[in-house]
């Protein structure tokens, strides 16, 4: 009983922090190997996963690895980080993932994709919703083609809900993760007891309020976003896999108990993220002189 997950930050656990574990994320990959290890003791778990990882890094960084581990269960996401990306071509983008499917396909492993959620952010991130849909209806098509079990997270109203997001309102938080990771196990059939305490809405906001939110959301999230880009840099660039190789999860006390035995976790580039804030380098830390 082996699995392992691949994608970008959605599945390496961006937004969920952890001090006590590689990365200093946790994330549902991780709550659900959790999971499967409680109910049937023995499972382990490698998660190759890396944020900003666009679709061909995927194909040529963690395709051939996980196919190497032999597999039961897989999940894979990918292809979020291509929409955003100026000059992306849906096609070609697609018919790139279905090769992807079919290889991991054919190693015999119960295999889940997933749809990419639409958040609505902002309008000058609206153009890439019709790429989203796009995508998400060639995921579908392709799960039913290969077989695959699809979480179709595009649909789970739940993320309506502001408390399941982070700050720069693309990541989920620890209680969006923590909904996903229950919403997978209850897909694959297994128990949990996973309680999920989503961000009650507060009073409303006035609209100067909703104002300096999205000029704090532009200048903390958007445009460092756009700069990162414009410089070919990611905040990826230097980060390996969190669990490259398969661990045996403990069932009880989980993964946090495994990396106390191990090697300090590497800390995340920039501050220790608070709560419902994405493992991102803070403004201030943006702002800080380097040294050449």
């Amino acid at each position: 009983m082996r699995y392992v997950a691949l994608g970008d930050s959605f599945t390496e656990g961006v937004g969920d922090p952890s001090r006590h574990l590689p990365n200093g994320v946790r994330g549902w990959a991780d709550r659900v190997a959790e999971g499967l290890a409680r109910d049937r003791p023995g499972w382990e778990y490698a998660n190759l996963a890396i944020r900003s990882k666009r679709l061909r890094h995927v194909i040529a960084e963690q395709l051939e690895p996980a196919i190497a581990l032999e597999p039961t269960l897989i999940t894979l996401y990918a292809g979020g980080n291509d929409l955003m990306d100026a000059g992306t071509r849906v096609r070609e983008l697609l018919a790139d993932y279905e090769q992807l499917v079919a290889r991991l396909a054919g190693t015999g492993a119960t295999l889940l994709l997933f749809t990419g959620y639409d958040v609505a952010v902002s309008a000058i991130l609206g153009p890439l919703r019709g790429r989203n849909h796009l995508y998400n209806d060639g995921v579908r098509r392709i799960a039913a083609k290969y077989g695959a079990v699809l979480i179709d997270y595009a649909a789970f109203d739940a993320y309506r809900n502001p408390g399941l997001w982070c700050d720069d309102r693309l990541h989920m938080s620890k209680a969006g993760h923590k909904y996903l990771a229950a919403r997978v196990l209850e897909i694959l059939g297994v128990p949990h007891a996973i309680k999920v305490k989503g961000n009650r809405a507060g009073p409303a906001r006035t609209f100067r309020q909703r104002g300096r939110d999205q000029h704090r959301w532009l200048v903390d999230w958007v445009l460092p976003m756009f700069a990162r880009k414009l410089r070919g840099v990611t905040l990826g660039d230097g980060l390996a896999p969190r669990w490259p190789q398969p661990v045996r999860v403990p069932p009880r006390k989980g993964l946090r108990k495994l990396a106390r035995t191990r090697a300090p976790a590497a800390a995340t580039p920039g501050r220790s993220p608070r709560r419902g804030r994405a493992q991102h380098p803070s403004p201030q830390a943006r702002r800080r002189p380097r040294p050449p």
